[in-house]
């Protein structure tokens, strides 16, 4: 049996360790616990450890797991969301890391309009130009922003990025440093956009995405061990 909560009290201290050499607070990094295809009792498990944000790549499987998991946490969409989902991911979770697209914005808006809510998003960069993620270029991240900020139900609070895999983890820096530079330009052009969230680092590479700024880390191997 996996020891979740060892584990995540090593990602937290090994977190602490990363903020302090770069000077941040370790309360400035959230651990999101990716949960694709762990079980019920796994989520349960590392929400008693500590954690409070969990992400799930589909919206049927965080359905499934969300009227079996118990206490105060709050769910991330992480995987590509299709605009024909649109509808039961914004009844499902509590933000929408995968914004994409300005048809993808315009749907989650009109799905917030029709709750009263408005819709909290981070926008999903492609920095490597990889053809097999999803994400938009950065080129592109501008117009989105700029269609977003007419949205009345729709709020961009962050950017999101999975890097290209390297064996070496610091052959990702760049990527994430790309990622906080962007963030940087963009919040200082878009201020109708609080865009205080960095949402990029995974069990492999997450003490460098901290060391270049990262806010939110998704963890699933280190956490829960391989998937099932």
């Amino acid at each position: 049996m996996v020891d979740v909560a060892a584990n995540y009290r090593r990602i937290v201290e090994r977190i602490g360790e990363a903020a302090a050499r770069c000077g941040r607070k370790p309360e400035e990094i959230r651990l999101l616990a990716a949960a694709k295809s762990q079980s019920a009792e796994a989520v349960q498990a590392a929400i008693a450890a500590g954690v409070t944000l969990v992400g799930e790549n589909y919206v049927q499987e965080a359905q499934q797991k969300k009227r079996q998991v118990q206490g105060p946490v709050e769910w991330h969409m992480i995987g590509h969301l299709q605009r024909n989902k649109a509808k039961a991911a914004v009844e499902v979770f509590d933000v929408i890391e995968t914004l994409d697209s300005v048809a993808l914005a315009r749907r989650l808006d009109e799905e917030g309009r029709k709750r009263g809510r408005v819709v909290r998003t981070y926008v999903e960069v492609n920095l490597g130009g990889e053809p097999s993620k999803s994400g938009i270029a950065k080129d592109e991240v501008p117009r989105l922003l700029e269609e977003a900020g007419s949205l009345e139900f729709l709020a961009v609070i962050g950017l999101m990025t999975v890097p290209p895999f390297r064996e070496d983890p610091e052959q990702v820096r760049p990527y994430f440093r790309e990622l906080r530079e962007l963030r940087a330009r963009l919040a200082e052009r878009f201020l109708r956009h609080d865009l205080r969230e960095l949402s990029m680092g995974m069990t492999h590479d997450y003490v460098i995405a901290v060391e270049e700024g990262a806010t939110i880390v998704r963890i699933g191997t280190g956490l829960f061990g391989p998937r099932p």
